[in-house]
């Protein structure tokens, strides 16, 4: 009985207005453009595919075949849109759209060339017609008064959206170590919106570590802010911007990748790369960075051995009370209560601060040693032995991949 009751209520209930609506759109790269779209409030679903082609197999292996990479009836990669027009207006939806790419650029989005690239709405009813025309004849004028050039999107009425393949679907998701293009012009429908300039100095500066990430949401560049930069204590700052807010710095690496990550001296570019880098290959390439061809690197990152009663061990070894820490991430390792004079000529310790390390095997040279690595940069600290005193284990870690902060100052900050 319940149930039918139910029934019949939806029955009658049959004149409620329906506020979700489709549009496909298409502004190069479908991959990362999907997951934008995804992350606005009031989109039920974004999914990949093909529109606008003729003649050809909608799929992709048959849209990025080189004899169909400039043919004009080649099918065009699109995101077909849900939306809440309660949550989000089609003027908002198209608003982000314009403004997450460059609409400028024939069949391209930057170093993305070829048809299946073009920049193109595909409306479903009227009322999207009229706005987006209205939009772009607003967001010519913006981008005439900032020197661009004219919009080459099409607009036209949607006749037939194809899905991608199973793959293609939350690509970003299914491929956590890559990055999100950013090809956006920078210019914004409202004033508000416009894109802060910032005081590059502390950039010009000594070393730094640039990271560019873009005016929206980029997975990647969130995931290398949670394993990497929350983490991160080192003396070289992290800063980040935006690639319309690097005024003065010198680069070699394009800046249409999020995250990408520079390498800075004096304000100028030592080293780049394009995309997610894990905490274990950014930690290398910050060693290479900050440490060069030196015998802290070969200690830190091809399991070298101090020598012994080196310089940094006579410095390190009477030190006034405080923290041994991490050469690169700045993590805490060892506190000089626990230091003890082995005699052996490398510093030693009782133990560790607490999970700042972790160990495991090491058979080589023929020997069983139990190694010691940093928690957070993944570095060669050194070994632990059963041998310390009164029964304590004895950590033997080399002095040269260690900085120390006295105990005061770290109370201070």
């Amino acid at each position: 009985m319940l149930a039918l009751l139910s029934f019949n209520l939806a029955s009658e209930n049959n004149q409620s207005t329906s506020h979700l609506e489709k549009i496909v759109l298409g502004s190069g790269c479908f991959w990362g453009a999907e997951k934008g779209y995804e992350e606005l409030p009031g989109v039920i679903d974004a999914v990949s595919g093909y529109a606008d082609g003729y003649g050809i197999r909608p799929s992709y292996r048959e849209i990025t075949k080189f004899i169909n990479k400039f043919n004009p009836n080649n099918y065009a990669e699109v995101v077909e849109v849900t939306y809440n027009k309660n949550i989000i207006s089609t003027e908002e939806l198209l608003q982000h759209y314009f403004e997450s790419h460059d609409p400028t650029q024939l069949n391209q989005q930057g170093n993305d060339i070829g048809t299946q690239y073009r920049s193109i709405v595909l409306y479903t009813n009227k009322e999207q017609q009229r706005i987006v025309e209205n939009l772009v004849f607003e967001f010519q004028q913006l981008l005439t008064d900032s020197g661009y050039g004219q919009i080459a999107t099409i607009v036209k009425s949607l006749d037939e959206f194809f899905q991608a393949e199973n793959y293609h679907q939350d690509y970003i998701a299914k491929n956590p170590n890559g990055y999100c293009p950013d090809h956006s012009t920078g210019i914004r429908f409202s004033k508000n919106n416009i894109v802060e300039q910032k005081d590059n100095s502390e950039l010009l500066e000594g070393k730094s570590v640039l990271v560019i990430e873009p005016q929206s949401y980029c997975p990647y560049c969130e995931k290398f802010k949670s394993l990497v930069v929350e983490k991160y204590k080192g003396n070289i700052p992290i800063i980040f911007r935006i690639a319309l807010q690097l005024d003065g710095i010198q680069l070699e690496t394009p800046t249409w990748a999020t995250p990408t990550i520079i390498f800075l001296e004096q304000g100028k570019e030592v080293f780049g790369h394009q995309g997610y880098m894990s905490p274990q290959e950014f930690y290398k390439a910050l060693g290479f960075f900050k440490l060069g061809d030196s015998e802290a690197y070969r200690v830190a990152f091809e399991e070298g051995t101090d020598t012994r009663f080196c310089k940094e061990y006579e410095i390190f070894k009477n030190t006034p009370d405080g923290i041994f820490i991490d050469k690169l991430s700045g993590a805490h390792l060892f506190d000089t209560r626990d230091r003890f004079n082995s005699g052996t000529g490398w510093l030693s310790f009782t133990k560790p601060v607490d999970g700042s390390v972790y160990r495991r095997a090491d058979n080589s040279y023929g020997m069983r040693r139990i190694e010691i690595r940093s928690k957070t940069s993944d570095i060669h600290l050194g070994h632990v032995f059963p041998d310390g005193p009164n029964g304590l284990p004895r950590y033997c870690i080399n002095a040269t991949v260690l900085e120390f902060k006295n105990r005061r100052e770290i109370d201070k900050s």
